[in-house]
């Protein structure tokens, strides 16, 4: 093949004329993309207006609608959309990074979805021991077509942002992630926990469309549990005057001394324009209910152009409201940035004002009195969703673990989403925040800087995480790294003290770092420790599991079940009692973390194949309790609990010894089976009372007693073959804003409503109305069935349907159907709400009408310019828009502008358009189109005028030596193809697209 590189050009005086070609307008370079008269999707009727902030000249808009997806490759260029194919685009110049960055691409085959995703949770389960931690997802560099994907996004940005600063911000996407914006190579982020934020200002085409192209790179591993892969937290595209306060750069200290709190606030502001300017700082603090309680204003400063300033105010609140677990009393700061007398930025931040100290000998303090940390760790993954938690999931999750009497909670192992924050926020659970990377190179210290700014204002965060079981942090070099971490949080926020969940030791190394010591999975270790160091606080990071699987009470390697019986032990993972009953009789001990209040997608335990998630949770993956759930809620909480397990079916055992146990904060409990007294047991504080009874079927019942009388009963019977399904949903309504979800939880009874404890029957979801059904699960731990799709085995009685609105308001309505059972149905309302701020989406208008109106593309296989024709008439794809009327041909030509002539997303007007029978002729900048309609498809020749000719070949002249110069005239530097000596042309057949 003929080859003709850019630097061919370049070095010839063909580059003046060219240029100056391209600045009188045969080439669209510098051109932007005017706004078209088409349709686009718009919100909803009440939108709120465009600002949350009116008036303050920022907007933070959701980007989570809208977007297309498809896979790309790890290691095959041609199945990665050209990147990294080395011929042209990517890094070699500015601008055109890939044909799927242009406007004109064809993403039809790319498929439609919205923010959160996580693409993991959708692949299918290979058995390669490799993928054991990730739950046996195909993710890896040995598993290149699965472990790659493309996002794209078309939006419009209006003129009246000119001027403006436009970022768009990830709260999380795992885990390398490219942006690509209007063609331009933006950058990269490495990281799938922390947010990150790319300002496109330079790059953005105000007053028309935008192309937002990113790639997600999932080959690599932060950790050794299930970590999913993709955009799967929100995206955000935000616009700010040049003046303007800082991504997360408000902070809120409030000391509380008698009635009164006094709150020091600080403030970065930020100049990213081009003048100096002078600046001051209003704070307004708004009290749970609305009120102004406080103001202040600053004296001005000057910023200078790419220059910030910090900004320092003491306002006093008096007779403060505190944040605790009981009230969660939430403030906001309303920040005013205002230059030459305007509001340029307004910025609100929420905040709590409450105080926290950890002591040696009380444990934790919150406002003064001593708090218990009943807390679990827990992963961010769930059932049907992976790690792409709609927000409502997150506070479904919160209300799980209150249920049993939770009130702390660690983001193990990694900065949780901000989501999760707000709603322990809201709800009253302490936050022991992690970060995923225990370092003090550079990205280390950066992912931590990022986590601490951007938490620093909740009130539920009452303690900083350096990070989970690393040895290093045991050593000297621990201590130089921990030292530094210590030091970040210490600027940045300086009112929580830091720990790190340390492995195999207490208090060596870098951990005498640690404001509060802490120690996984060594009870006796710890008490050991506080008796040398009385005046250290302490608490568990990491204490114990429950290690079973719901519902089961035989342990089963074969099949991956581990019985929910908890055997007693106070040092390793397996028992509930052992751990609690030690840590609640130490008073100088601040609580622990369970691990894990919920069971997570990778790190099988205690079995690999077929078990594809942990066994450790209190609560499965759906959020269904398993039996230790009743054991912590009948000591953590002021419920009354009579919890008797396990279920009475057990055909084949008659005649066998079974041990009985019930969780219980009953003075006394009392067994029976089948309606004989085995005895009465007083319940010990912390503790649980058990029988070994002889099975036969029928029933045993649990009577609690209260001051000696009966308040409380539990039966579990043998039950019926399955008859029935009975469905219930966590939520009567939902919000009509297309993020709400409701849960469904599915049960299989007998014929006489009792729920039936080993079966599989296979359950059948169908959604009608204003919902959609975005993922199911079961619960169990070996479960195979793809979380995406309709259908879920009910699992020890149970599974789930999770089910999310539309923008609509109405009724959904949920049909649970299982062949031979008799099915449920449970409706619910959607319900109308103003949306949050959001990118609208943006559709291509089709037009409609007669002849070749139209859209179209070039088919599928149609040849592409190669080589010289590539760099001078561009190579990427191309889109028609034809309003025919008679013989009369205009619309817009889009991507037809590219090679080395300008940028080839630049819509071009079609001109001189003419339809003659099935004959057609246009132009469209410096390219002509001719040919003619045939079989429905448009077969055209395309000629683009180029400014200049290459010379006719001199004449060979017969005493030229045979060995010497080349003849007067030509240039070797090239090697010219044939009929590239006059206007070059190419074929080009197209059909018409729907997109």
């Amino acid at each position: 093949m003929e080859t003709f590189s850019r630097r061919d050009l370049l070095k010839t005086s063909l580059l003046a004329p060219a240029v100056a070609a391209a600045a009188t307008g045969l080439g669209p370079i510098g051109m932007a993309m005017p706004k078209p008269e088409e349709s686009s999707d718009q919100l909803p009727a009440k939108q709120p207006a465009a600002s949350p902030t009116p008036g303050g000249g920022r907007e933070r808009l959701l980007l989570d609608f809208g977007w297309r997806f498809h896979f790309g490759h790890a290691n095959d260029p041609e199945r990665d959309f050209g990147f990294g194919n080395g011929r042209s685009g990517s890094f070699q110049k500015t601008g055109g990074f890939l044909p799927a960055g242009e406007l004109a691409f064809d993403d039809g085959d790319w498929r439609a979805l919205d923010l959160p995703h996580d693409w993991a949770i959708e692949l299918e389960f290979k058995n390669d021991p490799a993928l054991m931690n990730k739950g046996y997802y195909p993710l890896g560099k040995n598993y290149p077509a699965t472990s790659v994907g493309w996002y794209r996004r078309v939006f419009e940005i209006p003129a009246a942002d000119e001027g403006k600063r436009i970022t768009i911000e990830f709260d999380g996407a795992y885990r390398e992630t490219m942006v690509v914006f209007n063609g331009f190579y933006i950058g990269r982020h490495s990281g799938g926990y922390d947010p990150f934020s790319f300002d496109v200002t330079d790059f953005a085409t105000v007053g028309g469309r935008n192309v937002l192209l990113v790639r997600v790179d999932a080959t690599s591993s932060d950790g050794w549990f299930y970590e999913g892969a993709g955009i799967y937290r929100h995206a955000w595209l935000v616009k700010t005057t040049p003046v303007h306060v800082k991504k997360w750069g408000t902070r809120v200290a409030s000391k509380v001394s008698g009635n009164d709190a006094t709150l020091t606030v600080r403030t970065e502001v930020a100049n990213d324009g081009k003048k100096n300017e002078e600046a001051r700082v209003v704070s307004t603090i708004l009290d749970p209910k609305g009120n102004a309680v406080g103001k202040a204003a600053t004296q001005p400063k000057p910023i200078g152009v790419r220059g910030e300033e910090e900004f320092e105010q003491q306002i006093v609140v008096n007779r403060p409201e505190l944040w605790s677990l009981e009230e969660r009393n939430l403030y906001k700061l309303v920040t005013e940035v205002r230059t030459g007398g305007e509001v340029v930025d307004r910025y609100e931040t929420l905040f709590g004002i409450r105080s926290i100290e950890v002591t040696a000998d009380r444990g934790l303090l919150l406002n003064g009195k001593p708090v218990k940390v009943k807390g679990t760790c827990n992963h961010q993954d769930h059932a049907g969703v992976g790690a792409a938690l709609p927000d409502a999931i997150q506070y479904y999750r919160v209300r799980k673990l209150q249920e049993m009497g939770c009130n702390g909670l660690r983001t193990s192992h990694n900065p949780p989403t901000s989501e999760l924050l707000d709603a322990c926020d809201e709800l009253g659970m302490l936050v022991f925040d992690e970060t995923r990377m225990m370092s003090s190179n550079p990205e280390g210290l950066s992912q931590f800087a990022d986590l601490v700014r951007r938490d620093r204002n909740h009130p539920s965060v009452f303690m900083w995480s350096m990070g989970n079981e690393e040895s290093q942090a045991n050593t000297n070099t621990g201590l130089n790294i921990l030292t530094a971490m210590k030091a970040v949080a210490a600027e940045l926020d300086g009112t929580r003290p830091v720990s790190i969940a340390p492995i195999g030791a207490i208090g060596v190394g870098g951990l005498v770092e640690c404001d509060v010591m802490g120690y996984n999975y060594m009870d006796p270790g710890a008490e050991e420790y506080h008796k040398a160091h009385p005046d250290k606080p302490v608490i568990g990071t990491e204490t114990v599991s429950a290690v079973c699987t719901r519902g089961k009470y035989i342990t089963d390697p074969e099949k991956g079940f581990v019985g929910s019986y908890d055997p007693w032990t106070t040092t390793g993972r397996a028992s509930a009692v052992g751990w609690w009953s030690f840590c609640n009789s130490k008073p100088w001990l601040s609580g622990g973390f369970i691990w894990t209040g919920f069971d997570y997608r990778g790190e099988p335990s205690p079995n690999d194949w077929p078990n594809i998630s942990s066994q450790y949770g209190i609560i499965d993956t759906c959020g269904f309790p398993k039996d230790s759930f009743f054991y912590y809620q009948s000591w953590w909480t002021p419920k009354q609990v009579l919890h008797v397990f396990p279920h009475w079916n057990w055909p084949g055992y008659e005649g066998k010894k079974i041990a009985v146990w019930v969780y219980s904060n009953c003075d006394k409990v009392e067994l029976l089976v089948n309606g004989q007294s085995q005895g009465v047991q007083e319940i010990k504080k912390d503790l649980h009372a058990a029988w070994t009874v002889t099975y036969a079927p029928g029933a045993i019942e649990a009577r609690g007693y209260k001051a000696d009388k009966v308040v409380m009963t539990e039966k579990r019977e043998t039950t019926g073959a399955p008859a029935k399904l009975v469905m219930t949903s966590d939520r009567s309504d939902v919000a009509a804003d297309g993020e709400d979800v409701a849960m469904f939880a599915v049960e299989v009874r007998d014929a006489h409503d009792r729920i039936v404890p080993e079966t599989d029957n296979e359950v059948t979801f169908k959604i009608s109305g204003e919902g959609k059904l975005i993922g199911t699960g079961n619960g169990d731990p070996t479960e195979h069935t793809p979380d995406k799709g309709t259908s879920r085995k009910a699992f020890s009685g149970y599974c789930m349907g999770i089910v999310q609105s539309l923008k609509t308001a109405g009724s959904i309505t949920v049909e649970a159907t299982s062949p031979g059972l008799a099915p449920a149905t449970v409706a619910i309302q959607a319900k109308s709400v103003t949306l949050r701020p959001q990118v609208a989406q943006w559709e291509r208008d089709i037009p409609q009408g007669s002849g070749i109106t139209g859209l179209w593309r070039p088919a599928p296989g149609a040849a592409a310019a190669t080589g010289i024709l590539s760099f001078l008439m561009g190579g990427g794809t191309m889109v028609f828009t034809f309003h025919q009327n008679g013989g009369t041909l205009t619309g817009q030509a889009e991507g037809v502008s590219g090679g080395f002539f300008g940028r080839g997303d630049a819509p071009l007007e079609i001109e001189q358009g003419t339809v003659s029978g099935d004959e057609v002729t246009f132009k469209a900048g410096n390219n002509t189109f001719k040919g003619s309609l045939k079989n429905g498809q448009l077969e055209l020749e395309r000629s683009v005028e180029i400014p200049f000719r290459f010379g006719a070949p001199a004449e060979e002249k017969a005493d030229r030596p045979a060995i010497g110069p080349p003849p007067d005239g030509t240039d070797p530097s090239f090697n010219i193809p044939k009929g590239m000596r006059s206007v070059p042309t190419m074929q080009l057949v197209l059909r018409r697209a729907q997109r």
